[in-house]
C-alpha cells in the first residue's frame, strides 16, 4: 500500500462516526440480495469525505487512486471518486482528461452504489462525452446488462440537460423504461424531472407519449415539479 493511500485512509478513519457506520448499511441496502449487498462502511459523512478529497487530490497519482478506489470500504471509494472529479475539473490538459476518463471506465466495477454513480458520472463521463462528441461512451453503457452501467449512462446525461440538450436523456430513458429495478425507475424519473425543470414542454411531450407505460415510481419522480392539477391528470390517466 502506498504511503499516501494510508494517509487518506487514516484521515477518513479519524472522521468515522460509529452511529453512521451502523446506519449506512441499512440506508444503502447492503443485506443479502439487496442492491448494495456486501458493502462496508466506516461511517464518514460526505462533507468530511469532500474535505479529505480536496486536501489530497493534487498529491495522489491515478495509480494510487486506483488502490483506494478498489477498497472494500464505501467511503474510500467515494473519496477516491471525489478526488477524480477534482482532478478532472482542475486540469486543462486534454490528454490528462483522456486518461481520467479511461481510468473511470476501467474501474466501473467499483462505482457500484447509487451515490457513487450519481456523484460522479455526469461530472466526469457526461461532461467529457458532451465536450468531445463521444455520446457512444454513454450509449454503450446504456446498452449494458449491468444495472449500474445503465444508471451511469442516464445520469451522465445530466450534463447534457444542463446545456439544454435532451435527446440523449430521452433515448436512454426510453430504452430502459421497463427495466425491472426500482433504482432505474428512480433515475429515469429524476432525469426527466430535470429535463422538465429546464424545458417543461419537452417533458410534457415525452410524458404524453410514454406516461401510461412508465413504472409508477418513474412517473412520480418525473412529474414531481409540475402543477398539482397536471400531476393528478397524469397520475389518474386523464391525459
Amino acid at each position: 500500500m502506498g504511503t499516501i493511500i494510508k494517509e487518506i485512509q487514516d484521515a477518513l478513519d479519524a472522521l468515522s462516526i460509529p452511529e453512521k457506520a451502523a446506519f449506512f448499511p441499512k440506508f444503502f441496502k447492503t443485506g443479502e440480495g439487496e442492491y448494495g449487498e456486501g458493502d462496508v462502511f466506516l461511517g464518514v459523512k460526505v462533507p468530511d469525505q469532500r474535505t479529505v478529497a480536496k486536501e489530497y487530490f493534487q498529491k495522489i497519482s491515478l495509480e494510487d487512486l486506483g488502490g483506494l478506489l478498489s477498497s472494500k470500504y464505501h467511503e474510500h471509494r467515494l473519496t477516491a471518486l471525489f478526488m477524480l472529479i477534482y482532478k478532472f475539473e482542475k486540469t486543462k490538459d486534454p490528454k490528462i482528461k483522456d486518461e481520467i476518463v479511461v481510468f473511470y471506465l476501467d474501474n466501473l466495477k467499483y462505482v457500484n452504489n447509487w451515490d457513487l454513480v450519481d456523484s460522479t458520472c455526469y461530472k466526469i463521463l457526461g461532461r467529457y462525452a458532451f465536450e468531445n462528441q463521444r455520446e457512444d461512451l454513454l450509449a454503450n453503457l446504456s446498452a449494458s446488462d449491468e444495472m449500474w452501467h445503465k444508471r451511469i449512462a442516464v445520469v451522465g446525461t445530466m450534463y447534457y440537460i444542463k446545456k439544454g440538450k435532451f435527446e440523449l436523456t430521452k433515448e436512454f430513458v426510453t430504452n430502459n423504461l421497463k427495466h425491472p429495478h426500482d433504482l432505474m425507475h428512480k433515475a429515469n424519473g429524476w432525469l426527466l424531472r430535470e429535463m422538465g425543470q429546464k424545458n417543461e414542454e419537452e417533458l410534457l411531450n415525452y410524458l404524453n407519449t410514454y406516461y401510461k407505460e412508465m413504472p409508477r415510481t418513474c412517473l412520480r419522480y418525473a412529474i414531481e415539479k409540475l402543477d398539482e392539477e397536471v400531476r393528478q391528470d397524469y397520475l389518474k390517466g386523464r391525459i
